[in-house]
């Protein structure tokens, strides 16, 4: 395919490289080209044009000709390259949604009709949370007749003397100063930042590890797809410890805007070999689990049963081992969304989160997701009626 990145960061230029060496022509658009060229290497070949994310004929202009166009950049710009690719009649493709006009229905959908009159598809949510995430309910649903609940937990921790966040600036402010979306008694609610903690055990060498709600994007897609009566997504580890110490003690609104000298600018590869060479980022970590609990019909008696699945990605040191200096978080995204890219359904019309894809495409993800050094583990355990706690 032809394909079209726009925002050439840490995630959309390790994509790029990620598509190119799948056979793919790619080309990538970003406000400041010299920037996105010290993430794509000074090697690579792949072009990068000028492009304001915010001016849709300036992203129209960029892209044409390409078949798929990917919005690599932040979330707030999803609409504006939806309707350039929707101009381009080309497929489209993102990493997560913004969910500001309605917090609990992505954006994206209400161009579901315009695709389908183009017939185009759009796939949204292709990270690994989103992305991944979802793929695992999905699978841990399908071995359950009556789906109860869904806990995702996710854990992002950076060893470092200094602040060395794993998210771009933006990503990781909108996250601290919105609500978490739950889904509880088949209602959508919002909850209060920070929230609800709980110690959950992490497969090693992580263990357990406080975590509280966060405003994920999950909450927004599953619920409509798959009927369950109450889901939660809660994130742990040192950099989200931050966060909450910081909206605590009042340093966070959005009356007063991002504060850059606790948000610092997501690190070039150079800049991460860099710190790393001067012992001041020793190593990173990001993990995924998921837990569905609910009921397995049968004729003699229904079974109770917990379906776990967790994914834990290439740490800091790995990533380092392969010759590359990516951070866990942007090597894991870019890697799940080279995947849904692998198997992107040309032939289906319409918005889709990786929820609604066929089963078979679902399944060719999954399996595609172990080959680039992300473990996956599943484990199905039944349950008596007071053992859902524990499984937490």
């Amino acid at each position: 395919m032809r394909i079209f990145i726009l925002g050439a960061g840490a995630t959309g230029s390790l994509l790029a490289q990620l598509l190119e060496r799948q056979g793919h022509v790619v080309w990538c658009g970003d406000r400041d080209p010299a920037r996105a060229r010290r993430f794509l290497g000074k090697k690579s070949a792949i072009p990068i044009m000028t492009v304001n994310a915010r001016n849709l004929r300036a992203i129209v202009k960029a892209a044409k000709g390409c078949q798929l166009i990917v919005n690599a950049s932040a979330s707030v710009f999803n609409e504006i390259v939806l309707r350039a690719a929707l101009r381009l009649r080309a497929h489209y493709m993102d990493l997560s949604s913004h969910l500001t006009k309605n917090p609990f229905k992505p954006e994206q959908v209400r161009y579901r009709k315009k695709f389908l009159a183009k017939h185009r598809a759009a796939l949204i949510n292709t990270g690994a949370a989103p992305g991944l995430t979802n793929l695992l309910v999905k699978r841990a649903s399908g071995l359950l007749d009556e789906v109860q609940s869904v806990h995702i937990r996710i854990y992002e921790s950076t060893e470092s003397d200094d602040p060395v966040s794993q998210w771009s600036p933006e990503v990781s402010f909108d996250e601290a100063i919105s609500h978490p979306r739950i889904y509880r008694d088949k209602k959508y609610q919002l909850a209060k930042r920070f929230s609800e903690l709980e110690k959950f055990r992490f497969p090693e060498p992580i263990g357990a590890a406080n975590v509280v709600l966060a405003a994920q994007d999950e909450v927004a897609t599953l619920p409509h797809y798959i009927p369950m009566r109450e889901l939660d997504v809660k994130i742990g580890g040192n950099e989200f410890d931050r966060l909450r110490r910081w909206h605590k003690q009042g340093k966070l609104s959005k009356s007063r805007g991002l504060p850059r000298h606790h948000f610092p600018e997501t690190s070039s590869p150079r800049k991460i070999a860099a710190l790393i060479r001067q012992g001041v980022l020793q190593n990173a970590r990001f993990a995924a689990s998921v837990i569905a609990i609910g009921v397995k019909h049968s004729p003699k008696e229904d079974q109770r049963l917990s379906v776990r699945s967790d994914a834990v990605f290439p740490t800091l040191y790995q990533i380092r081992r392969q010759g590359k200096f990516n951070t866990p978080v942007a090597y894991a995204t870019a890697h799940v969304a080279s995947l849904f890219v692998k198997f992107f359904p040309r032939e289906i019309a319409g918005v889709f989160p990786p929820e609604a894809l066929p089963v078979e495409l679902r399944r060719a993800i999954l399996a595609g997701v172990k080959k680039h050094g992300i473990k996956l583990t599943h484990k199905v355990t039944r349950l008596k009626p007071s053992e859902e706690e524990s499984e937490l």
